[in-house]
């Protein structure tokens, strides 16, 4: 029985599918499928039912999971303190970050880590989504908000501001809102995969809540800053997404007298996994290019 089926059975089931599973090795369909078909001739039984809507675990395959996962994590961890050992950086880390701000900030702190250390493999997913590190075999998630999930480990990269923001003809042409009720008559511009629409806010006494008309709703980042520098409306953005634009005067930041609630940037891990060298190196390497306080934020 080889390694390499096992963890390619591991990773089917996890992902859902072979064509979810192939791009998360890096592997063609046909070699995932191929790898599959051995292990379960090797075993003697099917491991999988496969139909053209969906894949599931036959009855030996989920008895055989749980073993086929220890074991492949065993191996991972066995290679990992190996090269701890020598105080080498490799293998395999796979991530997930949103889209933005993998593309704006994440990104360019990876350069040099990875430079440095060419036996780390990393596979970096940007997404937007929510998704679960633990179910979706991912290493560690890169994320922007509140921090409330108890099932993972997390550590803080930055401290994270939200900023109402719009274009200069905007408020020219409708005026510029003095207060979170005033909000109520602009055109908003929002962030669909968040559990709310409206903009929230806190400061001395109870919290504020406004919603503007819908001029768009979108679920990324650099839609919803084209959108308000095209003078669409206004916009509750991260301040690492606008900072150079409000900087420019290209945006202007609406101020209200009342702050939104705390949010960070943050990697979260799954809890009870312990974390490798290689990520703890990664997230320090990052938390230092951002700075402190971060470096959108000076």
């Amino acid at each position: 029985m080889k390694l390499e089926g096992l963890a390619t059975f591991v990773a089917v089931a996890e992902a859902g599918s072979i064509s979810a599973a192939a791009r998360r090795l890096g592997l063609s369909k046909s070699v995932v499928s191929d790898r599959l078909a051995e292990l379960e001739r090797g075993l003697g039984a099917p491991l999988l039912h496969r139909s053209t809507r969906k894949l599931t675990l036959t009855e030996d395959g989920a008895s055989f999971l749980e073993s086929a996962v220890q074991i492949t994590r065993e191996v991972e961890a066995a290679t990992v303190m190996v090269a701890e050992r020598r105080g080498t950086l490799r293998g395999p880390l796979r991530l997930s970050a949103p889209v933005t701000f993998g593309r704006m900030h994440l990104c360019p702190a990876l350069y040099g880590f990875l430079a440095r250390h060419p036996g780390v493999e990393l596979t970096l997913d940007l997404d937007d989504r929510r998704v679960d590190a633990a179910a979706d075999g991912y290493d560690a998630v890169i994320r922007h908000g509140p921090i409330a999930d108890s099932r993972l480990t997390v550590w803080q990269l930055a401290p994270s501001r939200r900023v109402l923001v719009a274009s200069p003809d905007y408020l020219e042409k409708h005026g510029v809102p003095a207060s979170v009720a005033a909000l109520q008559a602009h055109r908003g511009i929002y962030y669909t995969n968040r559990s709310h629409l409206d903009w929230r806010f806190v400061g001395p006494g109870e919290a504020q809540v406004a919603r503007g008309q819908f001029a768009l709703r979108v679920n990324n980042g650099d839609v919803m800053r084209d959108a308000a520098l095209a003078g669409l409306g206004i916009a509750l953005l991260p301040s690492f997404i606008v900072h150079a634009d409000v900087k420019a005067g290209t945006l202007r930041a609406i101020e209200l007298g009342a702050d939104t609630e705390a949010e960070f940037i943050y990697v979260a891990h799954p809890e009870g996994r312990r974390a490798s060298t290689k990520l703890r190196a990664m997230v320090a390497e990052i938390k230092a290019a951002f700075g402190d306080p971060p470096y959108w934020d000076r």
